[in-house]
């Protein structure tokens, strides 16, 4: 049964950006890149909001070279077999493969979909991500706290939501990374 999943690489603090909009900060080292890529294996579905779609779009060509890492290569072979929505009332074409656009995040349209999926569904960024945990159909969180405060940005999680969470999982990384995944409680991913 497949779960919708929302992950974030983001701030002690809980950005996913600073104010200024920058995430470098947050670019995984090698360690950290081939496990994010062990958790983005099972997911068949990439929800994402316009913003994102154009930061991960790159994935498309770049990690092709065979003197890039593995775990570069590998997280693009993951993204390129992957199926993409992208959720924009303006972006008029796409320009990676299996991909579409929706004009409207629909929970019940989207909870359907997930439910028919033969593989988990992802859904990424922030606000796409808040739209779907207020909805409540998001069956799992996971979270890459990164050691570093940027005070201000893009919030990973909504401030006008309350979840009762699992932990279901803790991992630390050489470099100060903390990877952290919860079901929601009442999810289907209890």
């Amino acid at each position: 049964m497949a779960t919708l999943i929302y992950s974030a690489i983001c701030s002690l603090d809980l950005y996913i950006n600073d104010a200024g909009g920058s995430f470098e900060w947050a670019a995984p080292d090698e360690q950290v890149h081939a496990f994010v890529n062990e958790q983005q294996r099972p997911v068949g579905t990439y929800l994402l909001g316009r913003g994102t779609y154009d930061t991960l779009k790159v994935w498309d060509t770049f990690g092709s070279d065979p003197e890039e890492s593995d775990a570069v290569r590998e997280f693009a072979s993951i993204w390129r077999s992957a199926d993409k929505v992208v959720y924009s009332a303006t972006l008029g074409d796409v320009e990676t493969a299996r991909t579409r656009i929706e004009r409207d995040f629909d929970p019940v349209v989207v909870r359907a979909m997930v439910d028919a999926a033969e593989r988990d569904v992802s859904v990424g960024g922030a606000r796409l991500g808040a739209t779907a945990l207020r909805a409540g159909i998001v069956g799992r969180v996971e979270l890459y706290l990164t050691p570093v405060v940027v005070g201000g940005g893009t919030r990973a999680l909504p401030d006008d939501v309350r979840l009762g969470l699992e932990l279901l999982a803790t991992e630390r990384f050489d470099h100060g990374v903390v990877y952290l995944s919860y079901a929601l409680r009442g999810s289907r991913a209890d």
